[in-house]
């Protein structure tokens, strides 16, 4: 006979006290879909590693909150300032288990087509026109399937039987009504096209949003979420950071570096540098192979880091670099 776990339940349901995120989908005909089991992180001390593996050093916060957004199946809406990790995490996360990025960029004028679906209605208007004779219905039928359907990021997401990451970035540039589309993906994992029914999930993605912060996002949307809230790091982790990215970085120049960036987010700038910016700066100082980052130093590449002239001109005057 199967073993059984505390509630009585035999360990080919429980997974043998295993943590795994499986998932019974059932068909509209009421039949049950193989087990899903999906290769997320068994908890937050294995996601700190996998995804210090891929390059992303995750503090225990964020990797708690990447752990349960697999293990509890919800959506991560990950919120902040640009430039501290949001999008590279749900990067991370694709490249530490192995599973596909489907990604939606997100802007201002969105729609249901270029989220969801459209249909192919040049294909369409051709088939439309060789059918002859053929009643309506029957090209209804004929051009309205799925040889005539184009899927977008969120429907492709939803589809794949294989392990997927789906990145809706920047949410919050999207239009207030993109949302209520973003409600029916995320409440149920499915979505609705009317000539051809209800598609549901046969596996959910580990969907990660990530938002600047530019608008406040509805209240639906975050309670159907898990949130994390990434700020600029600490000088240790950030030298960490810019360490792990540029190896050939003297220790030295990579604590200037970071000393120097965090003076520059104390000015009051257009746009303060981020860490890819701060990486950026590494990467440009091992290249012209300076070893000290003096006053002269920081002036001369001082515009790998400040993207605009009144920032560089503010800096210049509040560091005193002339």
């Amino acid at each position: 006979m199967p073993r059984e776990d505390q509630r009585g339940l035999p360990d080919e349901v429980t997974g043998g006290g295993r943590h795994t995120s499986d998932v019974h989908e059932v068909r509209a005909d009421g039949n049950r879909l193989p087990t899903v089991t999906d290769p997320w992180f068994s908890s937050p001390s294995e996601a700190v590693t996998r995804l210090a593996e891929t390059g992303y050093l995750a503090d225990p916060v964020t990797a708690t909150t990447a752990y349960l957004a697999g293990a509890l199946g919800k959506p991560l809406l990950v919120e902040g300032p640009a430039g501290v990790g949001k999008t590279e995490l749900a990067k991370a996360v694709s490249r530490a288990t192995g599973a596909e990025l489907v990604r939606l960029q997100c802007y201002e004028g969105l729609d249901e087509a270029r989220a969801l679906y459209e249909w192919n209605y040049k294909k369409q208007l051709l088939r439309i026109q060789s059918t002859g004779d053929q009643s309506w219905e029957a090209t209804h039928d004929d051009i309205f399937s799925e040889e005539f359907l184009l899927t977008r990021p969120l429907l492709t997401a939803i589809r794949r039987a294989e392990p997927t990451v789906l990145l809706v970035d920047e949410v919050d540039k999207t239009d207030v009504e993109v949302e209520g589309l973003l409600l029916e993906v995320l409440s149920d994992f499915q979505v609705t096209i009317p000539e051809l029914g209800t598609v549901a999930a046969v596996r959910r993605p580990y969907v990660v949003l990530t938002s600047n912060a530019t608008r406040e996002l509805s209240e639906a949307v975050k309670r159907r979420c898990l949130y994390l809230h990434l700020d600029y790091p600490d000088a240790e982790r950030e030298r960490e950071i810019v360490v792990g990215q540029v190896p050939d970085l003297d220790q030295r120049v990579a604590e200037q570096v970071v000393a120097t960036v965090g003076r520059l987010r104390e000015l009051e700038l257009k746009k303060t540098p981020s860490i890819a910016e701060s990486v950026d700066w590494a990467r440009t100082l091992v290249a012209l192979e300076i070893r000290d980052l003096d006053e002269r130093a920081v002036a001369e590449t001082l515009g790998v880091v400040l993207k605009h002239a009144s920032d560089q001109q503010r800096a210049v005057k509040e560091l005193r670099l002339r």
